[in-house]
């Protein structure tokens, strides 16, 4: 995959150089960093590799960031707070917490996703970066994340938090909400199931800790925990019918890798089979969600 060219943010103070790092009131740092491609949301191409399509995240899959938006009260954004937005995809909890009047600057590594991000809310500064290098110069007042720490990869994980850490203020603030363990595990159980049947092997593209696992990750990082919590949130799916089969090849591309694409089909149709007893009613699919949220502050 080509290096995709960073999208035209609208504020020409949050442009940065190929080899530049952005500040926290989101001008240029002439120091180093790196980190600039990939359609991936996360750190990790080859363990997650999912392709985002911008038009049918928004359309068929706007419980993720609607979700978020309840997020935002353990953040308590204020005015002219510094507000890093990590993984914020296209922008709509970026928009949001600016409403409390927050300078806020969203990160992403996809540029589709950005593009979007800066065509709705062309106010607002989105810069393509990686989260294992995230090319930041430190002063943020606080630092937010939904539904994106996931999807990097376990052995990433400590890089992404220092990194964050390095990138906050004294006292500065992590507010985050990712999946934690046993999210989706139904899913994963009947498309792993599946899969062996035809012979296939699989694994988890994504990251879900445990409280104590991601508590001990953000300690060692230099963040003083301060609140977290694991819990069961059953989340209703867009479609109908569709809504699970929408679900996987929205998110599941690291699950079919193997699968060539003539036979997806078939397994879309056995995991529905496998998992509607369990999570299809009243005409529509409940994913068996469990998030993990956390509030963390460097001393």
């Amino acid at each position: 995959m080509t290096d995709p060219e960073r999208p035209e943010t609208g504020h020409d103070d949050a442009e940065i150089a190929g080899n530049g790092r952005i500040s926290a009131d989101g001008g240029n740092d002439d120091e180093a960093g790196d980190g600039w491609d990939s359609e991936t949301r996360g750190g990790s191409d080859a363990e997650a590799g999912n392709v985002w399509d911008a038009d049918e995240y928004d359309g068929d899959h706007s419980f993720v960031y609607e979700y978020g938006a309840d997020l935002l009260g353990l953040l308590e954004p204020a005015p002219e707070e510094r507000i890093l937005d990590l993984g914020c995809g296209t922008g709509h909890l970026t928009a949001q917490v600016a409403e409390s009047g927050a300078h806020v600057v969203g990160v992403d590594r996809s540029a589709s996703m950005l593009e979007t991000a800066s065509g709705s809310h062309p106010e607002h500064p989105f810069v393509v970066a990686d989260a294992r290098a995230l090319p930041l110069a430190s002063g943020f007042d606080a630092a937010f994340s939904n539904a994106a720490l996931h999807w990097i990869d376990a052995t990433d994980q400590d890089a992404v938090l220092a990194g964050v850490h390095d990138s906050l203020a004294p006292e500065g603030r992590f507010v985050g909400e990712l999946g934690g363990l046993g999210n989706v595990g139904a899913i994963v159980d009947a498309v792993g199931a599946e899969l062996g049947r035809r012979g296939y092997e699989t694994g988890t593209p994504w990251y879900f800790p445990s409280i104590g696992e991601y508590a001990t990750r953000l300690e060692r990082a230099g963040f003083e925990v301060r609140h977290a919590r694991l819990f069961d949130r059953p989340t209703p799916l867009e479609d109908g019918e569709d809504g699970l089969r929408n679900w996987l090849e929205m998110f599941g591309d690291g699950l079919f890798a193997a699968v060539p694409a003539d036979e997806r089909e078939g397994v879309y149709r056995a995991v529905e089979d496998r998992l509607r007893p369990t999570l299809y009613g009243d005409a529509r699919w409940i994913a068996d969600y469990r998030r993990l949220r956390f509030l963390a502050v460097r001393p």
